[in-house]
């Protein structure tokens, strides 16, 4: 069959490699079926553009993966409206975060046929199968569909354990030239960078987090390490950013990755997102040999009652000594905090700023967010019980406008006093690495006029 993939515009000049729909049209071609990618995302195409294509080619299913949030929800229904449009409409499916905790709501809401619910390679191939064959699709596990006007929402499928069986991205459909440009902290002006993925899922439950899969399912060494090959023989990429939830997802897990990365000689840079309660001498100075420059972290607050609150299983004392051994071991550590999770105040806030402030080494500009109670998580389910939000409808239409703006209150602060603290908050961190980036270009000036550095290359923005 002949299927059309969508990667959305999000606005952005470059753009982060669609790994979910990449992972999906590998499987696609793999199972005999036609792929083609409608790059909306790298062509900034209107919504009109779509649906002239749809006018002027035939396609037996146009797909959908979007993350739940305010602007993915609105491009999501902009898309759906071109498509639902066209005269030559194919079968439509969406899928991804955004749709799968409320499939009802959001096969009315875009007109969908079909979602699939969770992880997706298996579900889509028997889909389509059923598809084909004209049968009826009530024994498809993990999609929900409509018929006759009706809703209908099948069994969820199991997990894919063995992650390596799912086919390789199919790098090969998408233009590597652009996505390569990608930035992350601490690369150089020529570096090209990849994003890959090191395994599925997480071993923790934090209250504010709606991935909708349980446990860890992780990629053997070897196939990392043989995606990584392919993509420096192939994209002559120097940098990977291991884009899943938690690639430090134990101790014995991390260091042998790293071992066998060493072993390969793969000579690239990387980062991850890492553990702070995992963030051990042994294993970070082995992360540095392995080629490691940046490590994300999850810290959220700095107070250990906030962080029981949000069933970080973490303490203020794990995450200082954390970040101070990823310092020594000369990684660069970044800080995530929000703000807004259960009986939080100012001073927790301030507590937070203080540590980022104590803690900065520059190698990101760092500003701090309220929590979103997306739909799926224990923080969506505590506001609904609470009286803060009346459902899906209420979150999207009314109450999630913008990922910097409160959705829900779970404070005892007033909103104005919620955002006040917010604003003080960031006014702080921005002015810090404002001071930073003076501090450094007046640097280059004492060293390009006093020292005569012929290195310079001019006062240019990387």
């Amino acid at each position: 069959m002949r299927i059309l993939l969508i990667t959305y515009d999000n606005e952005s000049l470059i753009q982060w490699f669609p790994q979910g729909t990449a992972y999906i049209a590998a499987t696609l071609l793999k199972y005999g079926h036609e792929v083609e990618i409608y790059e909306q995302d790298i062509h900034h195409y209107p919504e009109s553009h779509l649906t002239q294509k749809l006018n002027d080619e035939h396609y037996d299913m146009v797909g959908l993966s979007f993350i739940g949030g305010y602007y993915e929800y609105r491009k999501a229904l902009l898309i759906s409206e071109a498509i639902n449009a066209s005269t030559q409409r194919p079968f439509y499916v969406i899928g991804g975060f955004g749709p799968t905790p409320a499939p009802n709501y959001f096969l009315k809401k875009t007109g969908a046929d079909a979602i699939v619910m969770g992880e997706g390679e298996n579900t889509v191939i028997e889909l389509l199968d059923f598809l084909k064959e004209k049968k009826d699709f009530k024994d498809v596990l993990g999609i929900a569909y409509q018929k006759d006007g009706r809703v209908f929402i099948n069994p969820s499928r199991p997990l894919i354990e063995d992650v390596d069986s799912i086919p390789m991205p199919a790098y090969h459909l998408f233009n590597m030239e652009h996505y390569r440009l990608l930035r992350m902290p601490n690369c150089s002006r020529t570096d090209f960078i990849m994003p890959v993925l090191s395994g599925r899922g997480c071993t923790f439950t934090c209250n504010f987090c709606y991935r909708m899969d349980k446990g860890f399912r992780g990629r053997s060494n070897e196939s990392i390490i043989e995606e990584i090959k392919y993509l420096q023989k192939n994209y002559g990429i120097t940098y990977v950013a291991f884009s899943d939830e938690l690639l430090m997802s134990s101790i014995g897990r991390t260091m042998s990755l790293c071992e066998d990365m060493i072993k390969a000689n793969l000579n690239i840079k990387w980062d991850c997102n890492g553990r702070l309660n995992y963030a051990k001498p042994k294993v970070l100075n082995l992360m540095k040999k392995a080629g490691c420059v940046f490590i994300n972290y999850g810290i959220e607050a700095y107070d250990d009652q906030i962080l029981q609150n949000m069933d970080k299983v973490l303490t203020c004392k794990q995450i200082e000594n954390g970040i101070v051994e990823t310092l020594k071991a000369d990684i660069s550590p970044g800080y995530n905090i929000i703000f807004g999770n259960i009986d939080e105040t100012r001073e927790t806030l301030m507590q937070g700023v203080d540590f980022l402030l104590k803690y900065d080494d520059g190698a990101q500009m760092r500003t701090i967010r309220p929590v979103t109670p997306y739909p799926g998580s224990p923080l969506y389910f505590l506001a609904i019980e609470k009286g803060m939000l009346e459902g899906i409808e209420d979150f999207y239409e009314r109450k999630h406008t913008n990922s910097d703006l409160m959705t829900c209150n779970f404070t005892k602060l007033t909103d104005e006093e919620f955002y006040q603290a917010l604003m003080d908050a960031n006014e702080i961190l921005l002015d810090n690495y404002q001071a930073r980036v003076k501090k450094n270009t007046r640097k280059q000036l004492e060293d390009l006029y006093l020292k005569h550095d012929a290195s310079f290359r001019g006062f240019r923005q990387s």
